[in-house]
């Protein structure tokens, strides 16, 4: 019995000590700021975005990936909390979510919590760009043991040679500059140079795991990046330009063009052909960044025991359906780029099909790392997906947006499944749109209203009720923010 009891305790240690001893999982969480999917590994062909694109190759590609409110504030609460803006309360970019949900842990926080260092550089919460660079902006304090915030030239020299469409106004409006400073000059490469410090400090401390998140400020407004090589490999002339606008839009209901600005109508086509190219030089500068930090992350060690993410805060518009940047519910405004690297979990080059939400990204991390997560958290983890990219998961995502002012504010939702995308407006009082992606992926005709469709309103109506209640937090209370009276706008059933 002795003998048996002294085995038992030495087993018991064994496993003990080998658990001990073995490597947790790093999270290495990448986000880059107004960015769609114009990249080569979501198959834009004009693109140069070698490193993003080796991403892509090493991890999981979500084909179907969509931010929950295309708006900076909204949406980074959102993922960072693992709620939606109905539940978070954030529908705006100025408040925080410790004014709506104090008692919850957000993402960074919990791995904190199991004895993680959490670091953050640059932009993870929400920042005015381009003046807010350089301080900690609408952080949470809580979430880090580290915070970094640089700022480069972009933010401290160049603004008075900034074109913008809008005088004195760079990051609402559409503005952008080929600056002759290299990369090692701008806020972004200040950043890699950052992550590349603080990752070799990790690569020391090897018996602590660690969360760092990076938050890239491109390709936001301004357009800032180094003339060379990055404006030098877009042609101008050969820039796209949207066709067909008006056609477009004679099917949609006004709220769905609700994001339009009227500085816009300043727009040339010389002016476009400039700030899609501006737009595409900062993609690749920030892409040259992300090669930096993943590289650093390769030469010291840590590549098999880290998971990476990347992603935008949400999708941008360049023109598609008379649009520019974000707030619509369009695919442009509301799709987002997912990669997500897992060694040892995800076939490399995979690409999964299945619409899936950046709500998801906290139970996903949190399940491949063994971290303990809330309860209340409202998104699917993305780790059966990971593993099997056939897999369906919930089926559908949800993005929402916001319309009017004061008491003529309401809501507009959308749900994304494998085919279609329906969205409604005040619950339906606005208006309706219904697309079909397999006939018609770039979302030019509304069949909401067409023959042969009522059945297929009917039952993604029903869909998206079920969602937005989804959306609502567990005990029925609408956060604080949420005031003046307004209603989720659900379509009843």
């Amino acid at each position: 019995m002795v003998r048996l009891m002294v085995c038992c305790v030495a087993v018991w240690a064994a496993s003990a000590l080998a658990l001990a001893a073995a490597p947790r999982t790093n999270v290495l969480f990448l986000v880059s700021d107004d960015l769609n999917c114009f990249l080569g590994a979501y198959g834009d062909p004009r693109a140069r975005t070698p490193n993003i694109d080796r991403l892509a190759a090493r991890g999981v590609r979500f084909d179907r990936a969509y931010c929950t409110f295309p708006l900076c504030g909204p949406s980074r609460n959102s993922f960072l909390t693992g709620l939606y803006p109905n539940s978070s309360g954030i529908l705006r970019n100025e408040q925080l979510f410790r004014q709506t949900v104090p008692s919850h842990v957000p993402l960074p926080q919990a791995f904190r919590q199991a004895g993680y260092f959490a670091g953050r550089i640059g932009k993870l919460y929400h920042y005015g760009v381009p003046r807010a660079i350089g301080t900690n902006g609408h952080d949470d304090p809580a979430s880090w043991e580290l915070e970094l915030n640089p700022a480069g030239v972009d933010r401290l020299e160049e603004e008075p040679f900034i074109f913008t469409l809008t005088p004195g106004q760079f990051g609402g409006t559409l503005s952008w500059y080929a600056s002759p400073k290299s990369d090692e000059h701008h806020t972004d490469g200040l950043l890699a140079a950052d992550a590349e410090w603080v990752l070799e400090r990790c690569a020391r401390q090897k018996g602590r795991p660690f969360f760092l998140a990076v938050g890239f400020y491109r390709p936001h407004t301004p357009y800032v990046a180094p003339k060379e090589p990055y404006f030098g490999w877009y042609d101008k002339e050969n820039m796209p330009l949207v066709t067909g606008v008006a056609e477009d839009q004679a099917d949609l209901p006004a709220a769905a063009l609700g994001s339009y600005k009227k500085e816009q109508d300043k727009l040339t086509d010389e002016l476009r052909r400039q700030c899609v190219q501006a737009y595409y030089a900062s993609v690749s500068f920030m892409d040259a960044q992300v090669g930096r930090v993943v590289g650093a992350l390769e030469r010291l060690g840590l590549a098999e025991s880290t998971v990476i993410v990347f992603t935008s805060d949400h999708g941008y518009h360049m023109g598609e359906h008379g649009l520019w940047q974000k707030m619509s519910l369009f695919e442009e405004s509301a799709r987002v780029p997912l990669l997500i690297v897992a060694p040892g979990v995800a076939r490399p080059g995979a690409v999964a099909r299945a619409p899936v939400s950046q709500v998801d990204l906290y139970p996903t991390l949190a399940e491949l790392a063994g971290v303990k997560a809330p309860a209340t958290l409202q998104g699917q983890s993305l780790v059966p997906l990971l593993r099997d990219t056939s897999a369906s998961g919930r089926g559908w995502a949800l993005t929402q947006v916001t319309r009017g002012n004061g008491p003529k504010r309401f809501f507009g939702y959308s749900l994304r499944t494998s085919r279609w995308r329906y969205t409604e407006w005040n619950g339906g009082g606005a208006g309706r749109e219904l697309y079909d992606h397999e006939a018609d992926p770039r979302e030019l005709r509304n069949l909401a209203g067409a023959d042969g469709h009522a059945g297929t309103v009917a039952e993604l109506a029903a869909r998206l009720a079920e969602a937005v209640r989804a959306s609502l937090p567990a005990d029925g209370k609408t956060p604080e923010l949420l005031e003046g009276g307004w209603s989720p706008n659900l379509t009843d059933p």
